[in-house]
């Protein structure tokens, strides 16, 4: 397909008018996706909070400041291993805990001291919430503290685990129906279990409802990758897929803005739910794509689709159905004959990313760089309502620092290379966890600037993974290497929310983790090959001789090589499955 491909927008051109609408317009519903993937670290946060007792209070003390009510003293409440003391009205003396609740005996000096006898007991009257920053969380509405707490921090890792199965799910079944039906699918699904979810009864259904909302939000964002993918021409292609990542970033930022502005977790739901509806409503009108048409051989759909490309173009004689297919036919003969490596007409299975010690040592840095850019995607986001200060504004420059990551990412393969630009953003990455650890916690200004930094390394790390693993491996299992270093990238999501919880543990160790894997990856990246410019390998043998010994002529060629950028073609058409957050 690859020189087919390069007929159809040398002719129609690289990045008309017609791909910039389908472009914008596919890759609005990118925001949606990234607004679900970290809506729950609003949705989710607990509140300062103590036991609830019988009765009616009269009076409250803690330390030497009384109120007439519990509300009154949560600003003066600053750790949780206080107490706060309450009188009933009938006299009764209470010390309150966050898990469990003492009546004081013989007692009727409000007093917050006191060492005689104590009756201890749970909390089965339920609790009392801090609703001075958020009216109402799942937290609250479902108790989701103490012994139920577990529950809460399940709520983000179920999320990417519904991630993982939509995205192989969806992906597959993609190839079989067409990239539109699919995305008019996933779409329509994102409104519906995102208001499903806000009207959820319990948390069990919650989590049912937010996971099918995870299936159906991976399986768009893997699908619009192949769906650009295959409408913009190689000229602009590594930029075009690349910033479809910047549009997820503006999901995050959406987030922030809506959490500052609704406090209430079924209504925040409601809103960004409400982003998909543009979408949902004009969806219908993306046409499917020429290639994949081509796939299934209904050729005078591609062929219409062509025209129109042409016409809104502004292209007066448009590529015929016959010549792409006679170039894509001259193509397979090609490479068939070209290559006298059996292997490429057997099936292969992820053994083969194993199947010498070069390959297999490639494979395991890659694979640790995909689970590293995923994990401290993830820690750094999830984490930024925590560095202190405003956490709305926190989140809301978690995500703005992305979009200029991908510039730089973009810039960097082209100029200073693959290995090049991946090495640094991964030192740098470990290097600034170190960093944020010696900072002294008062000093928020610079903490928040750290983890800025640090979400743009990694954000470097993470937008050039997808094409050096493609061009890192060869033709016969290109589509198996990219699609595994996918999964584990997905891994990593599903591991991010279980490492943020360890704050619980050290409160530098998420950062601590993320820094070792950064590091080690680094250095472990040293050993790929450079690939900027070189053609892409076909056999197993030809992708373990790369980096081993230096081929001079490669090395001469100009990364713009007609030769290179017809097999660049060839990986964005064929083998793309899309990267996922």
């Amino acid at each position: 397909m690859a020189s087919g491909s390069e007929r159809l927008f040398d002719t129609l051109g690289h990045f008309g008018r017609f791909q910039a609408c389908v472009y914008f317009a596919s890759v609005f519903q990118a925001v949606s996706c990234g607004i679900h993937y970290l809506a729950s670290v609003f949705m989710a946060v607990t509140p300062k909070f103590v036991c609830s007792i019988p009765g009616n209070v009269s009076s409250v003390l803690y330390y030497n400041s009384s109120a007439s009510s519990i509300e009154d003293v949560w600003t003066l409440w600053t750790s949780t291993d206080n107490y706060i003391v309450a009188q009933l009205e009938n006299g009764e003396i209470w010390e309150l805990n966050q898990c469990s609740r003492s009546r004081r005996e013989g007692s009727l000096n409000l007093a917050y001291e006191y060492n005689g006898n104590k009756s201890v007991f749970s909390c089965s009257h339920g609790y009392v919430y801090d609703h001075t920053k958020w009216k109402s969380t799942i937290v609250t509405e479902w108790d989701l503290v103490c012994e139920r707490e577990w529950l809460a921090k399940l709520t983000q890792p179920t999320f990417m685990l519904g991630v993982l199965i939509g995205a192989v799910i969806f992906g597959d079944i993609a190839d079989r129906m067409g990239r539109r039906h699919i995305m008019w699918f996933t779409s329509i699904g994102q409104f519906l279990f995102g208001i499903v979810v806000a009207f959820t009864f319990d948390y069990y259904s919650f989590v049912v409802a937010r996971f099918l909302l995870a299936m159906v939000s991976s399986g768009y964002l893997v699908v619009v990758f192949v769906y650009v993918t295959e409408y913009v021409g190689i000229k602009v292609r590594t930029w075009a897929s690349m910033h479809v990542h910047a549009f997820f970033a503006l999901g995050v930022m959406v987030v922030a803005l809506v959490g500052f502005l609704v406090r209430t977790w079924w209504v925040y739901q409601i809103y960004l739910s409400i982003t998909t509806l543009p979408f949902v409503l004009c969806c219908w009108m993306l046409p499917e794509t020429p290639f994949w048409l081509l796939s299934v051989g209904r050729y005078e759909e591609a062929q219409k689709v062509i025209n129109i490309m042409a016409r809104w173009n502004k292209v007066s004689t448009p590529c015929k159905i016959s010549e792409l297919c006679s170039n894509q036919q001259d193509a397979l003969v090609s490479s068939r004959t070209g290559d006298n490596d059996v292997s490429t007409m057997k099936k292969h299975n992820i053994l083969d990313l194993f199947c010498n010690r070069y390959i297999a040592r490639r494979t395991i840095t890659v694979w640790l760089i995909w689970f590293t850019g995923s994990l401290g995607y993830y820690v750094f986001s999830l984490s930024s309502i925590n560095l202190g200060g405003n956490e709305y504004l926190n989140l809301f420059l978690i995500g703005v620092v992305e979009l200029p990551s991908y510039v730089i990412a973009c810039i960097g393969m082209d100029k200073l290379g693959r290995r090049n630009t991946l090495i640094p953003s991964l030192i740098s990455s470990a290097l600034i966890c170190v960093l944020i650890m010696l900072i002294p916690q008062d000093f928020n200004v610079l903490i928040i600037l750290a983890n800025m930094a640090g979400k743009f390394t990694i954000g470097v790390a993470f937008g050039l993974i997808y094409l050096y693993t493609a061009e890192l491996y060869p033709t016969i299992v290109r589509s198996l290497a990219v699609g595994s270093g996918s999964m584990m990238c997905r891994v990593g999501s599903v591991v991010a929310p279980f490492c943020v919880y360890l704050t619980s543990v050290w409160i530098f160790m998420p950062l601590l983790l993320v820094g070792i894997m950064a590091f080690l990856s680094g250095l472990l990246t040293l050993m790929l090959p450079e690939t900027l410019g070189k053609p892409l390998t076909n056999t197993l043998m030809e992708a373990a001789e790369m980096g081993r010994k230096q081929d001079i002529s490669s090395e001469k060629s100009p990364p713009a090589e007609s030769g290179v950028m017809l097999q660049k073609i060839e990986i964005l058409d064929q083998e793309t499955q899309g990267i996922e957050k």
